[in-house]
């Protein structure tokens, strides 16, 4: 995964978060949840690229052979 790719899905989990602070101060259930949701997309996203790298570098590992 790219560096770019690592920010964008880190700055959504940020983004999230800040969300659900400002739903919490505000009281506005809505955007505490939208801040639930992207928190948990950028969160995904992240693993789901770490997995496929890690998956790639395996592959590469056994075809040559280490």
């Amino acid at each position: 995964m790219g560096l770019f790719d690592k920010a964008k899905d880190k700055a959504q989990e940020l983004a999230g978060k800040g969300k659900q602070g400002v739903g919490k101060a505000t009281n506005n259930e809505s955007l505490e949840a939208e801040g639930h949701k992207d928190e948990a997309a950028g969160k995904l996203k992240g693993t789901g690229e770490d997995l496929k790298d890690k998956a790639a570098e395996k592959f590469n590992d056994i075809k040559d052979g280490d």
